[in-house]
């Protein structure tokens, strides 16, 4: 397994040293200027202008994929002194400018500090900065203990460090699939020699596996505590959050086509937040970020051409165009014919 471990992670960091910028300059420049402060926050527009450890983990990984040194040392300097502040060495996920204190909600959002470690590691081995690398580790070291849930062979991801265990809920514990950073997990593996990434990330895989054999879109709070069913006090969708898993499951490298035959088949019809049990659409998904996920998809299983709307980068609210540039960002480093 070790060996194994060292051959993935040269490979990975070797393309990162080497590789071009994936994000447009252009793009990121458009980016940067409406999401990004000078002082390295990361804003969520539709949220109140808060900022949070999952839009300061993807404006890392944004910065780091467009080449932006600069940047990156930004976000990182704001991420480092006012989320990384707990005693664990995870990151707050809540960062409120109307509020006093700014930290609203101490707790973690383990896919923040997913990104965050997953954005170090990448600008270590790009940027040749060992600092980075061991913060990276650190994080790692840290999630693996707090977040980590062994059940069996089986390795769930928590999505914090209170609120969602057996001891927490009456239907615990409850994950949220969209969490599974899958291109993080080989990484966190390579930094911290520990196999449990691996196995977070078949155990992850097999989820969706088994919810697609089921016919099951994965919803965005999920209660294992027995069969794998929506937790209570959620409502049951394929919402704004799982809409992420078909673009990291393309992301890193895991898009066969029978895991993701449900998000396809979901999607026909456009883009869309699905109820789970009726499979049916609730709300229409029209902004470029969004319909791009469908799109890249379609691309990816079928050759089917990304329309030329999509192709183009124009920011409109802080999420749709994370997902956006990550999806270009995809396509021109896995699929450039679809470009």
């Amino acid at each position: 397994m070790k060996r194994f471990l060292a051959v993935l992670a040269a490979t990975f960091f070797g393309f990162l040293s080497n590789a071009q910028a994936t994000v447009p300059a252009d793009a990121w420049a458009l980016y940067r200027q409406k999401f990004v402060t000078a002082e390295g926050r990361v804003i969520d527009d539709a949220n109140g202008g808060i900022s949070h450890s999952e839009s300061q983990g993807y404006g890392l990984l944004l910065a780091c994929l467009a080449g932006d040194r600069s940047t990156f040392a930004s976000i990182f300097a704001f991420t480092r002194t006012e989320l990384l502040i707990r005693d664990d060495g995870l990151a707050a996920w809540r960062w409120d400018p109307k509020a006093t204190p700014r930290v609203s909600d101490i707790n973690n959002a383990s896919d923040g500090d997913l990104l965050i470690a997953h954005a170090l590691a990448c600008a270590g081995s790009r940027w040749t900065m060992p600092a980075y690398t061991a913060a990276a580790r650190q994080i790692a070291r840290s999630l693996a203990k707090v977040a980590l849930m062994k059940r069996g062979s089986d390795v769930r991801l928590m999505p914090a460090a209170v609120g969602f265990s057996e001891k927490d809920r009456a239907d615990g514990p409850v994950i949220n699939p969209s969490y599974w950073v899958f291109e993080a997990l080989p990484v966190m593996a390579q930094l911290t020699g520990e196999p449990v990434w691996m196995q977070l990330q078949a155990s992850g895989l097999k989820l969706l596996d088994d919810l697609a054999k089921r016919k099951m879109l994965a919803p965005e709070w999920l209660s294992i505590r027995a069969e794998p069913k929506p937790a209570e006090g959620f409502p049951a969708q394929f919402g704004y959050n799982a809409i992420r898993i078909p673009l990291y499951l393309l992301r890193a490298g895991l898009g066969e086509k029978a895991r993701l035959a449900p998000f396809r088949q979901a999607w026909a019809d456009g883009t869309a937040v699905i109820d789970v049990r009726s499979g049916k659409p609730v709300e229409p998904l029209a902004d470029a970020g969004y319909r791009i996920l469908a799109a890249a998809m379609a691309c990816a299983l079928d050759g089917t051409p990304i329309p030329e709307e999509l192709k183009t980068f124009q920011p409109t609210l802080y999420y749709p165009s994370t997902l956006h540039l990550l999806s270009l960002s995809m396509l021109s480093e896995r699929y450039p014919q679809c470009m």
